[in-house]
């Protein structure tokens, strides 16, 4: 009886150690009920940096004379990623974009709206006055990040949006697998100084408070296996009950091969 026991409790030892549990799987879970804001600080605006690439549409009452200062007469809106590519304006490794008749305009380390302001400023100083009602836009040509790892969709994705969250960013990828690691979750984001990696917990409700919670261009996220893929004894009670059935018969077929 002994002996059956010990068998049951390594039976279903096997099994649950071999399944994800449900914890691992749930996103942004709360401790003790607690509620969690998020600091603005933490939801800081983007800076420019160098290859980030940036549309600026230039609106007046003289459509004509502000033509010139347009890249493209197209609408932004309209644009595909190749032509926001061709028709953007690129930062270049000395920090600045180069506008038609304005010329180079140094914009690293600005924010989108200050380097609207700066440019408004310019063509109001230089070429407008007060009565031409000028209109600047000025957007990052897409918020572009790579996803990788265990992933259902890997790859290299562009979001037409200015403010987006890791969990949008995975959502848009197709989710985090079944073996992927929530609670380990590998960002690598550029700085003017050099790269950083910061893992986030994409269990815990913190997360959100993470500086890394909000993604910014050029992102790389990469999403670790749990230990159960290397294992390979599946991610289920199913799963793993067959993967036990099949070691049994395995077994048994060569024992009783072996005895004849």
């Amino acid at each position: 009886m002994n002996r059956i026991s010990i068998k049951l409790f390594l039976f279903f030892a096997f099994v649950c150690t071999s399944c994800v549990p449900t914890n691992d799987l749930i996103y942004l879970q709360k401790k003790d009920n607690e509620n969690v804001i998020v600091n603005q600080i933490v939801a800081k605006p983007y800076r420019l940096q160098v290859n980030d690439v940036v549309s600026i549409s230039i609106k007046a009452l003289d459509q004509k004379l502000v033509a010139m200062f347009n890249s493209s007469e197209s609408n932004i809106a309209t644009k595909t990623d190749i032509g926001l590519y061709f028709e953007g304006y690129t930062v270049d490794d000395h920090g600045n974009i180069r506008i038609p008749v304005l010329g180079e305009v140094s914009v690293i380390g600005s924010t989108i709206d200050e380097v609207r302001k700066t440019v408004e400023k310019k063509l109001s100083e230089e070429y407008f006055n007060k009565e031409a009602n000028i209109f600047v836009t000025i957007k990052l040509a897409g918020l572009r990040y790579t996803v990788n790892g265990e992933i259902t969709i890997p790859g290299t994705k562009v979001i037409y949006q200015d403010k987006v969250n890791i969990l949008e960013a995975i959502a848009n990828s197709g989710d985090i697998t079944i073996t992927g690691d929530r609670k380990a979750v590998t960002v690598i984001r550029q700085f003017p100084y050099g790269t950083e990696m910061h893992d986030i917990d994409l269990t815990d409700i913190n997360a959100m408070k993470s500086p890394y919670f909000y993604i910014q261009p050029n992102d790389y996220i990469y999403i670790k296996p749990l230990k159960q893929k290397t294992w390979g004894t599946g991610t289920t009670g199913i799963q793993s009950l067959g993967t036990l059935i099949t070691l049994l018969s395995l077994a048994t077929t060569t024992f009783l091969l072996l005895r004849n």
